[in-house]
C-alpha cells in the first residue's frame, strides 16, 4: 500500500501557483515527477503524492526543482486567475480516473511527437553534416586538381625547354662536324690536285699496256660469271613433308599422364554430352544453364527448404536424367521420398547413392552415414526393424560419435525387443 503524502504547502499570484512538497527522507529523481495540464503525481516508493489540480496550467513552462528534501513546484496558469483551492473539490472517482488517463494519453501522445521532431531534426542534422562533407571534399579535391594541373603545366615547360636545349645542342653538334669535315676535306682536295698535276702528262706506253690489261681483265671476269651460272644444279622438285603426332587430348606430357583416367573421363564427358543433347521433352524449353545437373540439384535443394517436396523430386529427377554418376542426387531425392512417405523409393534411392559412394574414404563419410541413417529410417517405417536397426549400426560404425544415431538405434533395439516379447 502506498504511503499518501498529504502534507504540502501552497501559494499562488494571478499567473503562477507555488507548491511545496516534503519528501520525509525519500530520495527524489526528475523520472519520479508527472506533470500534465491538470494532473500532477509525485511517485517516490512507498510515498506517493497525487493531484487533480483546480485549473489548467502551462505544464512545458512549469518548472520543479529538487533540494533540501523538498519538491518545490512552479506552476504556470494558462488562464490568469486565482484559484479556489490547489485540486479540484468534489471529484467522484470516474472523473478522475477519466483526468489520469487522459493525462496519461497526452503524455504519451507528446513525447511521441517529441521523439518524431527529434528524429526529425536528427535527420535534418545528418543532412546538413553530410552536405557539408560533401562540400569539403569536393573543394578538397578541386585543390588537389588545381595542384596537379600546376605540376602538369610545371613539368609541360620544363620538358619543353628540355626539347629546345636538345634541338639547340645537335644544332651546334651538326654545325661543329660539319666544320671539322670541312678542315678534313681542305688537305684532301689539296693532296687530290697535286696528285692530278703530277700525272697530267703520262707515257703512251704506259698507258697503252694499262689499257690492254684492263680489257683483259673485264673478259676473264665475264667468263668466269658464265661458268659458275652452268655449274648451278636445277632446283628440287616440290614436295610435301608430313610429320605424324601423337594424338594428345590433354596438353601434358604421356609419361606425366593416366592414360586410362583420361580415357575414362573422356568417355563420361562424351555420354553426358549425348545425354544432354538428346531429344527428350523436359529439355526443348529449358535454357542453357538449366540443363546443368548442379544447377538443377541447387535448384531442387532450395525446393526442400521451402517444403515444396513433389517440386524437388521433379528437379532431382531431371538431373538424374542428365547425369545419373552423382550420389548427393539420389541422397537429396531419397529425403524428399521420406517427407512424401514414397518409403520404397527412399529405400532404392538410399541404396543408389550408397552404391555410387564407392570405395568408402574419408571425403564421403558424412554422404555415407545419411545415406545409412535415411535407408534404415525407411525400413523403420515399414516396420522392418532388424534391416533398419543394421543400417544404423553401419552409420555408427562411420561416426561412432554421433549420439543422435546411438539414441535412435537404441530405440530400434527396444522395439525389436518388445515385438519379440509381444510375439
Amino acid at each position: 500500500m502506498p504511503l499518501w503524502l498529504r502534507e504540502h504547502r501552497w501559494r499562488q499570484t494571478l499567473t503562477a501557483v507555488y507548491l511545496s512538497l516534503p519528501l520525509r527522507g525519500a530520495r527524489a529523481t526528475p523520472a519520479s515527477i508527472f506533470c500534465s495540464e491538470q494532473y500532477l503525481k509525485v511517485s517516490i516508493p512507498p510515498f506517493l503524492f497525487e493531484a487533480i489540480l483546480y485549473a489548467p496550467i502551462d505544464d512545458t513552462n512549469s518548472t520543479a526543482k529538487i533540494g533540501n528534501g523538498n519538491i518545490f513546484f512552479t506552476l504556470y496558469k494558462k488562464e490568469p486567475a486565482m484559484w479556489d483551492s490547489l485540486t479540484l473539490a468534489n471529484a467522484d472517482k470516474e472523473k478522475l480516473q477519466y483526468l489520469r488517463e487522459n493525462a496519461v494519453l497526452k503524455a504519451h501522445e507528446k513525447a511521441k511527437e517529441e521523439t518524431e521532431a527529434k528524429k526529425i531534426t536528427k535527420q535534418e542534422h545528418k543532412k546538413y553534416a553530410l552536405e557539408a562533407t560533401m562540400k569539403v571534399e569536393e573543394e578538397e579535391r578541386k585543390r588537389i586538381e588545381d595542384l596537379k594541373e600546376k605540376e602538369r603545366q610545371k613539368v609541360a615547360k620544363e620538358l619543353e625547354l628540355w626539347k629546345n636545349q636538345q634541338k639547340d645542342g645537335d644544332k651546334y653538334k651538326s654545325v661543329q662536324k660539319k666544320g671539322e669535315l670541312h678542315q678534313e676535306i681542305e688537305p684532301l682536295k689539296e693532296r687530290k690536285s697535286e696528285k692530278i698535276n703530277k700525272t697530267q702528262i703520262p707515257n703512251e706506253g704506259t698507258s697503252k699496256t694499262r689499257l690492254k690489261s684492263t680489257k683483259g681483265r673485264g673478259s676473264c671476269s665475264i667468263f668466269s660469271q658464265n661458268l659458275k651460272e652452268e655449274q648451278l644444279p636445277a632446283p628440287r622438285a616440290a614436295a610435301t613433308i608430313k610429320v605424324n603426332f601423337t594424338p594428345r587430348v590433354f596438353p601434358t606430357a604421356l609419361r606425366e599422364s593416366r592414360v586410362a583416367e583420361e580415357e575414362e573421363w573422356l568417355h563420361k564427358q562424351a555420354e553426358a554430352r549425348r545425354i544432354i543433347n538428346s531429344d527428350l521433352s523436359e529439355l526443348e524449353d529449358l535454357k542453357e544453364e538449366e540443363k546443368n545437373p548442379d544447377w538443377l540439384k541447387d535448384k531442387g535443394n532450395k525446393m526442400f527448404a521451402m517444403g515444396d517436396y513433389l517440386g524437388a523430386v521433379n528437379a532431382y529427377n531431371l538431373a538424374v536424367r542428365l547425369n545419373n554418376k552423382l550420389p548427393l542426387l539420389y541422397l537429396n531425392r531419397a529425403a524428399c521420398h521420406l517427407k512424401l512417405r514414397n518409403l520404397h523409393k527412399a529405400i532404392e534411392d538410399s541404396s543408389k547413392a550408397l552404391e555410387l559412394l564407392t570405395p568408402p574414404v574419408p571425403d564421403n563419410e558424412n554422404a555415407r552415414v545419411k545415406a545409412h541413417v535415411r535407408r534404415g529410417t525407411a525400413f523403420c517405417q515399414l516396420e522392418l526393424y532388424t534391416e533398419g536397426l543394421q543400417d544404423y549400426e553401419a552409420a555408427l560404425k562411420i561416426d561412432p560419435r554421433n549420439k543422435n544415431i546411438e539414441e535412435d538405434a537404441e530405440k530400434i533395439r527396444h522395439l525389436i525387443q518388445g515385438t519379440m516379447q509381444s510375439s
